[in-house]
């Protein structure tokens, strides 16, 4: 095995609660090193008495793309392998010896396999391929909100992955989004032709409930030349199919969630969200076609497009109302008591599983 100089760097801002759990899961690597950006509480204090080298900068105006850029100029210019992560993400234990193991000469870049959240019975949510560990030189972080590494270096561009490294994100719930959307407005004024950022700006726009901003921004996503990869072209009619629904055009819902579902017809996601959309029009023939194709597909892509309800409880629990109302009562219980497997901690499902049995 290859023995290299790892250092973990991270930027933090009032984070004492996570300081503890994060140092533990990153001393695998030879050095770890902090910028805070302003924190108020007890973190840099606490980090510094558990051995992180710790810096302090204030950014205004904010943007995490500066801050990353920063902290990663702190690196030693020494280290092999950089290692970004937030103090509210866990790496499983022996990612060290994984990551070493998965760098090969001339790697530049290595991806991993990311849980960005967990249900209340420990199901994953997100789950995607993350890349922040990267070589030392050649990088340089862009965009103000959901920034990434870009490789200007001279070396050939080669990428890694190992799915077998684990890195676990326990987000704060309470924390605010508020500060994104400008952000990604910026981000969208710097570079209007960036074709992820526009779609991340629609997306936001979404969360927002700005029905009407969402599908103007999506449109234009879905127009930029750049703007090839299915499922994410998938995902942004499926956003402007939940605007027009959450607006109550209905005949333009079904129009692009069936659009969604030809543009990537691989995914779980837009027959779910047809069959919700079905469901609140109570066309339970529908509603279960609809999961029994998404059902079809088993294989959960390692992509940020994909959802936690169609890989969860969701698609059993929406069947098992469709076959409830379509009188077939053994076939609802079976979809239920799947729901339940999955999501035992549901009292709705357990409640639905009680009655269902009655009229087996």
């Amino acid at each position: 095995m290859n023995s290299y100089k790892i250092c973990v760097y991270a930027i933090c801002k009032n984070e004492e609660q996570f300081v503890e759990r994060w140092v533990d899961s990153m001393s695998e690597a030879d050095s770890i090193i902090v910028l805070d950006t302003g924190s108020t509480d007890n973190t840099v204090n606490k980090l510094k008495e558990l051995g992180v080298k710790v810096y302090k900068e204030i950014f205004n105006p904010w943007r995490f793309d500066v801050a990353r850029n920063k902290s990663l100029e702190l690196v030693p210019e020494d280290t092999d392998i950089c290692v970004c992560t937030d103090l509210d993400e866990v790496f499983e234990k022996g990612w060290r010896e994984k990551v070493e193991n998965a760098w090969k000469e001339n790697t530049q870049q290595l991806r991993y396999r990311y849980t960005w959240n967990f249900d209340e019975d420990g199901n994953e949510g997100y789950v995607f391929l993350y890349e922040k560990i990267h070589a030392r030189n050649g990088f340089k972080w862009v965009h103000p909100v959901h920034e990434v590494l870009n490789y200007y270096g001279d070396q050939q561009y080669i990428v890694s992955t190992e799915p077998k490294i684990q890195l676990n994100h326990y987000p704060e719930k309470s924390k605010s989004r508020a500060q994104y959307l400008g952000l990604l407005e910026l981000s969208v004024q710097e570079d209007p032709n960036d074709d992820r950022n526009l779609h991340y700006l629609g997306r936001e726009y979404m969360y927002m409930e700005m029905w009407d901003k969402c599908i103007s921004t999506l449109l234009k996503h879905l127009e930029l030349p750049t703007a090839l990869w299915k499922p994410e072209r998938s995902a942004s009619m499926r956003y402007i199919a939940k605007s027009y629904m959450e607006k109550g055009n209905i005949s333009k819902a079904k129009e692009w969630f069936a659009k969604s579902i030809l543009e990537e017809p691989n995914l779980r996601e837009p027959y779910v969200d047809m069959a919700n959309l079905l469901y609140r029009l109570q066309e339970w023939s529908g509603v279960l076609y609809m999961i029994e194709c998404a059902l079809k597909i088993e294989d959960r892509p390692l992509s940020y497009i994909n959802e936690p309800g169609p890989w969860g409880s969701e698609p059993y629990d929406l069947a098992s109302i469709a076959c409830f109302n379509l009188q077939l009562y053994k076939k609802s219980y079976y979809y239920i008591t799947k729901a339940v497997e999955i999501s035992p901690s549901n009292k709705r499902l357990k409640n639905n599983l009680d009655l269902i049995k009655k009229f087996i």
